[in-house]
């Protein structure tokens, strides 16, 4: 998923819990406060699931970059090269929890 579609994904699980959290008014019903809950606990887990896999990427890559240097000192070009690949990785990675869940939600609660 790209980073407009999550964008748009997010906005419209918000706009449809936002909504949900209005018509329920002071007296959610069981079904609501579960959905309530929900949405914190899986932004609690996304950001740990984040956290650890661009934890993994980000180590992975320092021993890609150590590695490189060890077997013949890579050329200026060519480190800026796999150290922009390597970033670009450990956001896509960190990124993946959080768009998996947005799909998820978006596709709840649309029906």
């Amino acid at each position: 998923m790209r980073l407009a579609e999550l964008g748009v994904a997010a906005q419209r699980v918000a706009s449809a819990r936002m909504t949900r959290m209005a018509l329920a008014g002071a007296s959610p019903s069981a079904r609501d406060r579960r959905e309530f809950n929900g949405m914190v606990v899986e932004k609690q887990v996304a950001f740990v699931e984040s956290w650890a896999a661009m934890w993994t990427e980000a180590w992975q890559l320092q021993a890609r970059l150590a590695l490189s240097w060890m077997t013949g000192a890579p050329s200026p070009a060519r480190q800026a090269q796999m150290l922009q690949a390597g970033l670009d990785r450990i956001a896509a990675r960190g990124l993946a929890p959080v768009q998996r869940r947005v799909r998820a939600n978006a596709r709840r609660l649309r029906g």
